[in-house]
């Protein structure tokens, strides 16, 4: 934490003066005032700034108040600051008797870190909720505790003039705050009040059709604004909430759209209007306490729901009978096993759901990223007037410029232990402590959930959930967050990392972008794996075991995988085993249709496409011909091993689902109908492990072949119970149980081979709480270490993060090591 440490106490009274540079999360959250109040406690003379480095001071005074002021920097430091380092040197006294802020240096390589945004503090909210309080009803107050950060930096060091605040001039009464080191807006970049800005407008279409439960055409007119010097654009957005509408509201990092989530109506409707399938929406209460009838809602997931960073948290439902007051409508989260829930972030969260003393309204908001699915979500004001014109009916929105997008990050709870499915809002851009240095390099990561990482020295940088690159939008938001990161970061990469599939966009990006810079390749499940290792410090001297499971990553060999056993380092990997091959046919057409999968894995497992399967009667009499025929003749049929498509086959072979409106959904509800089943039954389907050959001495040749785990006997046990009347909960749990006991044989089978008892469990599908627990409480007994994914998602968001360390590997040049 600390650089060179100077005497403590000297004979006499001899000043001694410091020099001290703080880096990390040092700039936009009070630091500079706390090193002022700290300074001035211990009676130094000094000064402090910020700087493109970090936050540097120089105290002078005594020897023991000047080694008591390095020693509580990082002991004491404010709530929104995280200290990296703290490195001191030793001066020659110049003499003094104040302790002063300097302005701002500007120059040099940016090394310091940016905060994310964070929730409205509680001494905010009560200046919010207080009638006599200049900042009453104020829907943008914050202080140097809370409100945004991350979303509103165009450039370091971070001050008012280097954030999308900078064309708001300060009114006397703020600017005297700004200026105060005892106050808690001290240096407080954002602040502001009713006086001076910004300011909420509410924008109505003219020819809205407000609360028509039928699929009213999409308001197409000019939209009007309210007059804001005669309404409360707050009061009535609720209004209009209550009535039915559907709100783009504008909020930290883009625009959500909103609307009652007990309105059967209006959820139905804004479901048609976004084209968003069956995927479950989030929903936004005021506090905890109003979901607890809903959810189940353990003290770490409640942590999550109350902390600073206020991601959306994926609960367990409680049962449908359950007792309790306000009830978000069954098209909320349709199949799902899980709600969203998110509180209230910003003042205007609070003042939508409503103060002490406000007529009703709704008490539970649906609040979905401003898009339709598949775009990015949408910033700027113009474009969400033309881009949400077919969505909303109303917009809620302001003049303060929003310049990072940044979607809401997702979290859920496994074992206790927070469980990260989306890296954004309220975590990015915060960095991850590396185990290995690593040269300036950006990963691009995958197609899907894309998210890149830039990394140098011991530091990586995650970047805040892009989306799924098909779109050209999404495309032109990654391409200006790798700008904006590499702004604030001073990383300027030397080498460009991507996944080997050949057809990815984020690789052709790399590629397009290189100039002259080494462009390297990473194998889909290698980067999983090492992703991982990273997270949890390992240093790659010793490989672990890598069981990663998702729905697809391009092969070695040109098959889809999916389904892996890896023994990986950071270096290398060799593919251990894997789940068998099938057909995929048609590909993405397998995916959004799961009964094809289910019919493929029958064919395979050599069982009849018989009428009483659930699979066979969905699938059209047509479409089924043709499929007979295309998996005969080997038409369009890729091999895969993916455990995703396993996971839809079973979904539709028990009559789950059919029909997958979104990524996962299958599964997901697979998931669901396992955690219906009674928990006294125990089976476990098995898996056949057809193993490499034997040498004539018993010996494994030195490079066998994978060990395959063929399915064939799990789904003929599945026929089998459909057949004898077993509930479609009931072998959904013993499919998790089976896909648990796989994990531990193969492992165990990895162990006996190679002598490693390390397992990383990685890939998307193990985002299933279900699976994630089963398979760690088996290999933990059997005395395996488990690593598991708590900082980066275990999907492809995480993906980069792995690309990179193994880059890092890949290319020997000389590395910084700070």
């Amino acid at each position: 934490m600390s650089g060179p440490q100077a005497p403590t106490a000297v004979a006499g009274n001899t000043p001694r003066r410091r020099r001290v540079t703080v880096r990390g999360v040092v700039q936009g959250v009070g630091f500079r005032p706390y090193l002022y109040g700290l300074a001035t406690e211990l009676a130094l003379a000094g000064h402090v700034t910020n700087t493109p480095e970090g936050v540097v001071a120089e105290v002078e005074g005594s020897a023991s108040a000047v080694a008591r002021f390095c020693d509580l920097i990082a002991a004491q430091a404010p709530p929104l600051a995280r200290v990296e380092s703290v490195h001191h040197r030793e001066m020659a006294p110049v003499g003094g008797t104040a302790f002063t802020i300097l302005t701002s240096r500007t120059g040099g390589p940016a090394r310091t870190l940016v905060s994310p945004d964070s929730a409205t503090c509680a001494d905010c909210l009560g200046e919010l909720a207080t009638p006599a309080d200049r900042r009453y009803r104020h829907p943008f107050v914050n202080c140097t505790h809370c409100g945004p950060r991350f979303t509103i930096v165009t450039g370091v060091p971070y001050d008012r003039a280097n954030t999308t605040m900078a064309g708001f001039a300060m009114c006397p009464d703020c600017a005297r705050e700004y200026e105060d080191p005892a106050d808690r807006r001290f240096h407080a970049q954002p602040v502001a009040c009713p006086a001076c800005g910004p300011r909420l407008r509410l924008i109505l279409a003219q020819e809205a059709r407000i609360g028509k439960n039928e699929g009213a055409d999409p308001v197409t007119a000019d939209p009007v604004t309210s007059d804001p010097a005669t309404s409360d654009p707050v009061t009535e957005a609720r209004a209009l909430l209550k009535r039915g509408a559907i709100l783009a509201v504008k909020g930290l990092g883009g625009y959500h759209l909103a609307c009652d989530a007990s309105n059967q109506d209006a959820v139905a409707l804004l479901r048609r209007r976004k084209a968003r399938g069956d995927k479950p929406f989030a929903v936004m209460a005021r506090t905890a306490d109003d979901v607890r009838h809903l959810v189940r809602l353990s003290p770490a997931e409640r942590s999550l729901l109350e902390g600073r960073a206020r991601p959306v948290v994926l609960l367990r439902r409680r049962p449908s009978h359950a007792p309790g007051g306000l009830r978000p409508a069954a098209a909320v989260a349709p199949g799902s096993p899980d709600l969203g829930v998110m509180l209230p972030y910003t003042p205007v969260h609070h003042l939508l759901l409503g103060l002490p003393g406000d007529p009703d309204g709704p008490g539970l908001l649906v609040m979905t990223s401003g898009n339709l699915s598949g775009e990015p979500i949408v910033t700027d004001d113009n474009e969400a007037l033309e881009r949400l014109a077919h969505l909303a009916d109303a917009w809620l929105t302001h003049d303060r410029p929003i310049h990072v997008p940044c979607d809401d990050s997702v979290v859920r709870v496994c074992d206790g232990e927070p469980l990260v499915i989306r890296r954004s809002r309220g975590y990015a851009p915060l960095p991850l402590s590396l185990p290995l240095p690593v040269r300036p390099v950006l990963a691009v990561g995958g197609d899907l959930k894309n998210a890149f990482c830039l990394g140098a020295g011991r530091q990586a940088w995650l970047s805040a959930h892009i989306g799924d690159m098909d779109d050209v939008g999404t495309q032109r938001v990654f391409e200006g967050a790798v700008a904006q990161l590499e702004s604030i970061t001073g990383v300027r990469p030397e080498v460009l990392v991507a996944d080997r599939h050949p057809g990815y966009r984020s690789a052709g990006w790399a590629d397009r972008n290189a100039t002259h810079r080494p462009v390297v390749r990473v194998q889909h499940h290698h980067a999983h794996i090492a992703a991982a290792m990273a997270e949890h410090g390992l240093d790659g001297t010793r490989p672990v075991i890598g069981v990663a499971f998702d729905g697809t990553g391009h092969g070695d060999d040109g098959a889809v995988w999916g389904g892996e056993f890896l023994v990986a380092d950071y270096d290398r990997f060799t593919r251990f085993g894997h789940l068998a091959y099938v057909p995929l046919p048609g590909g993405d057409v397998a995916v959004r249709r799961p009964y094809r999968m289910a019919l493929s894995h029958l064919r395979a497992a050599g069982i009849d496409w018989s009428d009483d399967l659930a699979c066979t009667t969905a699938c059209p009499l047509d479409e089924l011909h043709v499929l007979e025929r295309q998996l005969e003749r080997g038409l369009n049929c890729v091999p895969t091993s993916s455990m995703g498509r396993l996971f839809d086959a079973v979904s539709s072979l028990v009559g789950v689902c059919h029909r997958a409106g979104y990524e996962a959904q299958a599964a997901v509800e697979l998931e669901g109908a396992a955690v219906r089943a009674p928990a006294d039954d125990t089976t476990a389907y098995a898996f056949a492990l057809h193993a490499p050959e034997e040498n004539r001495d018993g010996a494994v040749p030195a490079d066998p072949e994978p060990v395959r785990a063929d399915p064939a006997p799990v789904l003929a046990a599945i026929v089998g119970d459909l057949r004898g009347g077993v509930e479609p909960a009931l072998v959904a749990a013993r499919f998790h149980r089976g896909v648990a006991g796989l994990v531990h044989r193969m492992c165990v089978r990895a162990r006996e081979r190679h002598g490693l008892d390390t397992v990383a469990l990685t890939g998307g599908v193990f985002a299933n709480t279900l699976l994630s627990a089963a398979c760690s409480a088996t290999l933990r007994e059997d005395g395996f270490t488990v690593l598991r994914h708590h900082l980066v998602p275990p999907n492809d968001g995480g993906l980069a993060l792995g690309q990179l360390m193994v880059a890092a590997r890949a290319t020997p040049t000389p590395i910084p090591t700070d």
